[in-house]
């Protein structure tokens, strides 16, 4: 029963947040969490929870699977794809679409070479690419 991993949650979304270039005060607006709160949060003083996470996960841009890990919530077998996942929804030089693309990519090698997306936080539940076609 290890207790959660505040302190290094905390690192990372500070890291997190310069990265995308917010304010203590523009990410807890727009995660609907106080600033003292999300302050606590990053210096390690307080445990969200995994709602508060999912929130704050939004509001930056990447996965709450990624926020889960780093707290500890998240078994850490799952830590590359949960980080890989990550880094490809945080990096801000690519624009949504380009995200999905290479999210969809990166499902399908892992399907390939035997892993399969039915445990995975991706959701798009479909074995085809056949129901990618709306755009056209």
């Amino acid at each position: 029963m290890a207790s959660l991993n505040v302190g290094g949650l905390g690192e990372y979304l500070r890291e997190q947040r310069r990265n995308a270039q917010l304010s203590l005060r523009q990410l807890a607006d727009a995660a609907g969490v106080s600033n003292p709160y999300l302050s606590q949060i990053e210096r390690g003083l307080r445990k969200p929870s995994a709602e508060i996470l999912q929130q704050i996960a939004k509001a930056l841009r990447i996965s709450a699977e990624t926020l889960y890990v780093q707290a500890g919530i998240l078994d850490e077998r799952d830590r590359g794809e949960v980080e890989t996942r990550g880094v490809i929804l945080a990096d801000p030089t690519l624009d949504e679409r380009q995200k999905q693309v290479l999210l969809q990519i990166y499902e399908s090698f892992r399907k390939e070479n035997g892993y399969g997306v039915d445990d995975g936080p991706a959701g798009d539940g479909g074995e085809s690419s056949a129901g990618t076609a709306d755009a056209s």
